[in-house]
Formats: C-alpha cells, structure tokens, sequence
C-alpha cells in the first residue's frame, strides 16, 4: 500500500469519527437496563434453581462485554463529542467491569500506537516472543513463557489475575491523575460490593457476580486474543514498521453472527478501530462497508478462528505465527541444514 492510497483511506475514514448523542444514550439504554434486569432476575432464581441463577449470569455477563465497549470508547474520547463526560461514564462503566479508566486508557493508547512494532512490545498488549527471541531465552523465561501462553492458564488464571489483581495497582511510572482514578476505582468497588454483600449477602452476591464476571473476562481476552494473533498478522521492527499497515494487516476482521457482533459491540470490526480508534464502536460496521480496501483485510470466523490457540511464536522469517510443534519440526529442519554445511 503506497503512502497516497494511506492516506486517502485515513481520510475516507473521517467522517465516521463523530460519535452520535442519540445513538451513544440510546446504546447505553439497550445495554444498561437488559444488564440490570438479567442481574435481578438472576438474584431472584437463586431461591428456584441455581442453574436458572447461572444461565442468567452468562447472559448477564455477555452484556458486560457490551458494557466494557462503552468503556473502551470513553477511553478513546470516542464516545462522547465532551471529554469531561467520557471521562465520568468511563469511570463508571470501569467499576462495573473492574478496570481503571485512566490507567487503561494510557495503557491502551500505546497498544495503538505500538501495536506489531516489534521493538515496542510489553504494553497493553500479549506476551509475543519471536523464534529466534524464544530460542535464545533462558530456561526459566521458556518455562514463563510456555505457562503464559498455555489456554488453561491465559483464558482460565489470565482473566482472574488480570481484572481482580493486576487492575487493582498502578504502573510504576504512573502520574498523579492516573493514580487517583486508580485509587477512586478501587474504592467504589469495595463499596459497591460492600453494599451488595450487606443487602443480600456475600455468598448470593458472589454466586451472581463471579460467574458474570469470569465469563465477560474469558470472552474479553480471547477477543483480545483472536484480534492480533492470527496466522498471516502484522510485526515489523521499528524501522519498516508502518501505522496502517499494522492496523488493516495486523488486526483482524473477526466475522461473528449478528448477535454475537450486536454483544460485542463491533469490535470484531478490529481493522477499522486500529486505523481510527475515534471512530465509535456503532460506527464501526458502517465505515467497513463503505470503504473497500478495508474489505480486503484478514478475516477469521468463529471456526477458523479456534486455530489461533495453537498460536505460540512469531516466525520472522517466514512472517507468521507458529506453535511450539511447529518449532520443533523447523528447528530439526535448520539444525540439519546447519550440520549438512
């Protein structure tokens, strides 16, 4: 793609950058109040059936990745016009789903602006070692890393470590605002939940909260996942590293149904929200219908899209992902290639 063709896409790309008033509230109704309404319900089947409880945790739980897409458009000052008034959903919709919004909003906004550099790595993104990085490493970072990237422990350990635990402390470097919020966040948590505990009890408040909670985090990390690690994605080193490229060639078109794309608030449309995170995520479908070369961008469904979990290590050479059974069959190859010399 040629700088001239770059920018004319960026620029196609910009009048979808307004967000709408009416259609933020009206995204806020249809999430909120079915939200609320399914946490109620699941609190009052605690008395009939605790798999009726459960059922409605999973579906309460889908709604809070739509929750967390509001949160993730107050970050990029995307889903209001006024940033005072991103920043007050934002940390709203933060103590709902657990997450600082200054905290993630800085953290998040280098994942954009690094994301497939591979001499950027280590914030606000995944753990991606590449072959020769792996090889090279240490016993014990092999060990980390093989642990890190093992589905049990990234989809099943990751969501509690990451929302419950890592969420909860600041970054080294953190300035003062950032800790505030930080501090502000933990604290209407633990209030919110207090409050909950003493009105219908700790054990009625976890077996509601919990399951929703797991089950928003595992689907929001493998959505994470699914968007960047990829077979033929996008990681360049620093100097050959290019913005758009890494946004339309290193974020994928995740094609969901209907109803699982309306859950998840477009992001499956994770090409067009890497070339323009001003874009609001109910302006995200339109603007990939409309502008064609961001219809030429690597799409994975809901099948091939399990394939990613055998992902494990970025091959330069051959500029995809590979898995650690794939490493040993290239590694055979080279060695013997080596030796044969």
């Amino acid at each position: 793609m040629s700088q001239q063709s770059q920018k004319n896409l960026r620029k196609q790309v910009i009048p979808y950058e307004k967000s709408n008033l009416k259609a933020s509230i009206w995204q806020m109704i249809n999430t909120f109040i079915p939200f609320i309404i399914l946490w109620y319900l699941a609190y009052k089947s605690i008395s009939t059936s605790v798999i009726l409880t459960l059922f409605l945790d999973v579906l309460a739980g889908l709604f809070l990745i739509r929750i967390f897409i509001i949160f993730h458009d107050c970050c990029h000052q995307s889903f209001f016009k006024n940033k005072t008034a991103n920043k007050i959903l934002g940390t709203i919709t933060g103590v709902v789903t657990l997450f600082p919004f200054s905290q993630w909003k800085h953290s998040h906004s280098i994942h954009h602006a690094t994301s497939g550099n591979l001499d950027k790595r280590g914030i606000g993104d995944m753990w991606v070692l590449t072959v020769d990085e792996y090889l090279a490493a240490p016993i014990w970072t092999k060990i980390q890393y093989r642990l890190y990237r093992n589905p049990l422990i990234m989809f099943g350990l990751g969501p509690i470590y990451i929302v419950l635990i890592s969420n909860r402390f600041n970054t080294k470097n953190a300035k003062l605002k950032e800790r505030l919020n930080t501090y502000l966040t933990n604290l209407l948590i633990v209030g919110v939940s207090a409050l909950f505990c003493w009105n219908i009890g700790w054990q009625t408040f976890l077996l509601i909260e919990g399951p929703i909670f797991f089950v928003s985090a595992v689907l929001g990390i493998w959505l994470f996942y699914v968007q960047h690690q990829f077979e033929d994605t996008y990681f360049e080193e620093d100097e050959n590293w290019d913005y758009v490229k890494a946004a339309v060639e290193g974020s994928s078109f995740y094609k969901l149904p209907k109803l699982l794309q309306w859950l998840t608030g477009n992001i499956g449309y994770h090409h067009v929200h890497h070339l323009s995170p001003r874009v609001p995520n109910y302006n995200l479908e339109e603007v990939h219908n409309n502008t064609v070369p961001l219809q030429n961008v690597p799409t994975i469904t809901l099948k091939t899209s399990l394939k990613s979990i055998n992902f494990r290590l970025w091959d330069e050479e051959n500029k995809q992902f590979i898995g650690f059974k794939e490493l040993k069959s290239l590694y055979k190859v080279n060695r013997e290639s080596s030796d044969s010399v």
